[in-house]
């Protein structure tokens, strides 16, 4: 793995992203949009900043999800198989990405987070009305819970909103509820990818531990005052920090360059 420099002034730059990922990955989702490019745009090598990313994320879903447990707004009960099942997936995914080429994730990162910006920019709000189920308990345990794992242990960012829109979309779960329960699937994928990243060795761990560190700080924020600040606006401020920092990434890659010809 290539060596990242890794100074004081970018310990602290990365230790206040983590703080705001793991707010705003709290209230709206979304914080590996912001985590993942300043990752990248540290020097990081993409896989390695896919790793570095779980270890720092694990620690925000982590404490999220204590909160939501201690707070009984997730009943253990009602997530523990939940939780197992999106775990597998996330093993298989991260085991998958391991065999994608380093500079093809040059390509493949920034793209993918393009997309998923794009879907937080223009997804519709979800409302607060309960609605009719749409598939099976059974098809939603066996179908959308590896589903979403496989993505979050191949890639990741976004992985909770896309829990939190399954649950209220295909299962009628009201928005509090999904994204209270969201935060445990989404520690257990994001503990599955990290099990395997640290068996391969892709992970910077001065860079992650300051950021789990930041992480905390901003998932114990978040949980403190969840649906208090109107996430419409959270999820716009994850869409500008996430294009701004791809700008940053493609003009240091230099792919601006291509049009000075013409």
């Amino acid at each position: 793995m290539e060596i990242v420099q890794v100074t004081t002034e970018l310990l602290l730059i990365l230790f206040a992203v983590a703080i705001l990922a793991g707010l705003l990955d709290t209230l709206a989702g979304g914080g590996g949009l912001i985590a993942l490019p300043a990752l990248i745009l540290s020097g990081v090598p993409p896989l390695a900043a896919l790793g570095t990313n779980k270890l720092q994320g694990s620690m925000g879903t982590a404490t999220a999800t204590y909160m939501m447990l201690k707070n009984k707004r997730v009943k253990w009960h009602n997530v523990k198989k939940l939780m197992l099942i999106a775990f597998i997936g996330a093993l298989v995914g991260t085991v998958a990405v391991q065999f994608i080429n380093q500079k093809i994730l040059n390509y493949v990162i920034p793209a993918a987070i393009s997309f998923i910006g794009l879907y937080f920019l223009f997804s519709p709000t979800v409302s607060e009305k309960k609605i009719e189920a749409k598939i099976s308990e059974r098809h939603y345990q066996n179908l959308v819970m590896p589903s979403i794992g496989f993505y979050d242990g191949f890639f990741g960012p976004g992985t909770g909103s896309f829990f939190s829109l399954a649950g209220v979309s295909l299962r009628g779960h009201n928005i509090v509820s999904a994204t209270a329960t969201a935060k445990t699937l989404n520690f257990s994928t994001n503990l599955a990818s990290l099990i395997i990243f640290l068996i391969a060795g892709k992970i910077v761990w001065v860079i992650g531990l300051v950021m789990m560190l930041g992480q905390i700080i901003g998932a114990w924020l978040g949980s403190h005052c969840l649906f208090s600040i109107n996430p419409k606006y959270l999820r716009l401020l994850v869409v500008v920090m996430c294009f701004g920092m791809l700008l940053k990434y493609s003009h240091s890659m230099g792919w601006f360059n291509i049009f000075n010809g013409i």
